[in-house]
């Protein structure tokens, strides 16, 4: 009786492919091929990752790099997005929300400066009695500072390094499929990180404008992370956890209670 031969690989070394890492599929090549006890398997890498993230993985992982695929790769990241975003952020985008909570504290710090230091020449005078009602709607309006506030205003660009990338696919693999959760309170609170980032930007010697630009973001991630925690950044699998903590702390930020990989999730939301 002739041997069994072996099977046939499905897929070339040094063909580009898809393949998955947890719950989506990622541009690959796949480097070398193995084949033992008549299982195939394909070393990847991964485009754009670290080399230490190449992989031996079954042939069930691979799909072809053909529209179908790159149709379903699209299907698979939205879907995991929508388990993230639970429909909240759709309105508005997450960079927006955080620019208008910082547009709102420019607008308070404007205003009682205004309050504290009225000038002889602002107001109503008699010599703007003609132009009256329009210097009142021109004071009313936030754009009459548009120079300081230009200044002040911050637009953030948040850019995930690479190498942080797989950890959001490794988070997900933790809590969902090993049913793992963190230990809390985190030993570096989300508080603790971005107080760290405020005093390394700050050490760089920036002029004033940039220092406080550098305070107003850090808070407004901070107010963000708070809100957005509950609702958008927890697993299923997270959230009984999450009602203890609550019922133990209930006047506790939650960003002096969770750490640097709910930070990371609220980063990944952002991007997405």
């Amino acid at each position: 009786m002739a041997p069994k031969q072996d099977p046939k690989p499905k897929f070339q070394e040094g063909e580009r492919v898809l393949c998955f890492h947890g719950p989506l599929l990622y541009e690959a090549k796949c480097v070398k091929i193995n084949i033992k006890d008549k299982q195939i398997k394909y070393f990847i890498h991964y485009s754009g990752w670290n080399k230490n993230w190449d992989e031996w993985v079954p042939e069930s992982r691979v799909l072809k790099y053909v529209d179908s695929n790159l149709a379903k790769q699209k299907e698979l990241q939205k879907a995991n997005q929508d388990h993230y975003v639970e429909g909240k952020m759709r309105g508005l985008a997450p960079s927006k929300k955080i620019a208008a909570v910082q547009q709102k504290n420019v607008d308070l710090k404007v205003k009682k400066a205004k309050q504290k230091t009225p000038g002889p020449g602002e107001g109503t005078s008699s010599g703007e009695t003609p132009q009256g009602p329009r210097k009142k709607r021109a004071r009313v309006d936030p754009t009459v500072e548009s120079e300081e506030m230009f200044t002040n205003r911050v637009e953030v660009k948040v850019k995930i390094p690479e190498e942080l990338k797989p950890w959001l696919v490794d988070d997900w693999d933790l809590i969902t499929r090993q049913k793992q959760l963190f230990h809390l309170p985190a030993k570096k609170n989300v508080e603790t990180v971005l107080e760290d980032y405020a005093n390394y930007k700050k050490s760089k010697g920036n002029s004033d404008n940039k220092e406080y630009a550098v305070n107003e973001v850090v808070a407004g991630i901070r107010e963000y992370f708070n809100v957005m925690l509950g609702t958008q950044l927890l697993y299923k699998f997270e959230r009984p956890q999450y009602a203890e903590i609550l019922a133990e702390h209930p006047d506790m930020p939650m960003s002096q209670v969770y750490g640097a990989p709910h930070l990371l999730r609220l980063f990944g939301l952002m991007l997405s």
